[in-house]
């Protein structure tokens, strides 16, 4: 059985082993996750953060890939699916009375 290459992963994200990896991040962001968190919770926090990036990512280049064969979405479009998934009243633009 043949190792996969670096640009295969061997697991898709938040499965197989662990590994530990030595990254820099700045003192005021894991201050942040460790009051979170607590110093034990830090790895998990950060693999959930890396695994909704990669959705991110995922979703932004299936877009795109999207774009590409049929056009962008007009914004009449957009409202009209928005309106199908949310109702009439769209977040944000309630106003107070």
């Amino acid at each position: 059985m043949s190792e996969p290459s670096r640009s295969e992963p061997a697991y898709p994200p938040g499965e197989g082993p662990t590994t530990s990896v030595s990254v820099s991040v700045h003192e005021g962001t894991i201050s942040a996750v460790r009051a979170r968190v607590g110093k034990r919770g830090v790895s998990p926090y950060i693999e959930a953060a890396i695994q909704r990036q990669i959705e991110r990512d995922s979703l932004a280049e299936l877009i795109a890939a999207n774009e590409e064969l049929h056009g962008a979405l007009a914004p009449e479009e957009i409202e009209a699916a928005e309106r199908e998934m949310f109702g009439s009243a769209q977040p944000g633009t309630e106003h107070a009375a």
